[in-house]
């Protein structure tokens, strides 16, 4: 039986788009399994939000991210921290600079210590126990491992809350605002940034989207999105893209998702030009930032 739509609820989503099945020990966190999902896309006839039709469980989700290791983003610390700037740089058109700030999901703590340098108190979750040591060890950051639910955080504490490529992986995304919404101080905000499937890009590409990926459980539009945000008490005061930051090479090498001679030919050809380790922010509009002032208490 399909589970009943997140965002509001309606039974018995329609079949959207049909996935290469991963299950098990192939349900990992991974960046070019393109149209590998843990069961098939649905869509809302009421909301048009999308999910996949049967949500994996909770344990077997929280072991794929706790067992994550992969180092390819510690090569990009120069365009992971130029992402990082650029999304503290909107938060603080929100919010004032200095405040408490929490990353739920926050990888090895680029953000985190993008934001310290900025005199932000900063508080980090991750379930990675490669990353939440890596932020430790390297930058002396206070990261927890674990999730929201797993990790006790103060209520009322934080003036922002970040989920960076989180709330797509979330069976319950409601009650993870939820959880957030008490995480925040009167005032406060939540940034996300997330994939956009309801871009021009996801819709032409359907199930060869980069971002149908095995730990990806939901699809949200902007207006999805928006409507659990103000349904859990929160008010959209901003949304616009996301692009990241990264090297020529990281990008081609992402490509191997479709065909990995493509990739490599690729590869080889922006190092012959003296380009793959260029630093560039490709727009396709296909993933969307938000900010969102917290539930009045």
């Amino acid at each position: 039986m399909k589970s009943p739509c997140v965002v509001c609820g309606a039974p018995e989503p329609a079949p959207h788009l049909r996935v290469s099945r991963a299950e098990g020990a192939d349900l990992v966190a991974t960046t070019t399994a393109y149209g590998s999902a843990s069961a098939d896309i649905v869509r809302c006839t009421r909301c048009s939000h999308m999910q996949v039709a049967e949500f994996p469980r909770g344990q077997t989700l929280d072991e794929a991210y706790g067992e994550v290791s992969e180092g390819a983003y510690l090569d990009e610390e120069a365009g992971q921290r130029a992402t990082a700037a650029r999304a503290l740089d909107r938060i603080e058109r929100h919010t004032a600079r200095g405040g408490a700030i929490c990353d739920l999901g926050c990888w090895v703590g680029f953000l985190l210590s993008e934001a310290e340098s900025r005199n932000w108190s900063a508080t980090g979750v991750e379930p990675s126990s490669f990353a939440a040591d890596f932020a430790r060890r390297r930058f002396g950051l206070e990261v927890h491992t674990g999730t929201l639910a797993t990790v006790d955080l103060p209520e009322g504490a934080f003036d922002c809350v970040v989920m960076g490529d989180v709330i797509e992986h979330l069976p319950d995304p409601g009650a993870a605002l939820e959880a957030v919404g008490r995480l925040l101080r009167p005032g406060g905000v939540l940034y996300l940034a997330l994939p956009d499937a309801g871009s021009a890009v996801a819709r032409r590409l359907g199930s060869r989207w980069w971002s149908v990926l095995p730990t990806h459980v939901q699809y949200f539009t902007r207006a999805s999105l928006a409507r659990l945000l103000r349904d859990r008490g929160f008010t959209v005061e901003w949304i616009g893209t996301a692009p990241k930051a990264f090297t020529v090479r990281y990008y081609l090498e992402r490509l191997e998702g479709y065909s990995r001679p493509v990739a490599a030919g690729a590869v080889a050809v922006a190092d012959r030009a003296g380009v793959a380790d260029r630093l560039v922010w490709p727009d396709f509009r296909d993933r969307m930032a938000v900010v969102a002032r917290g539930p009045a208490l």
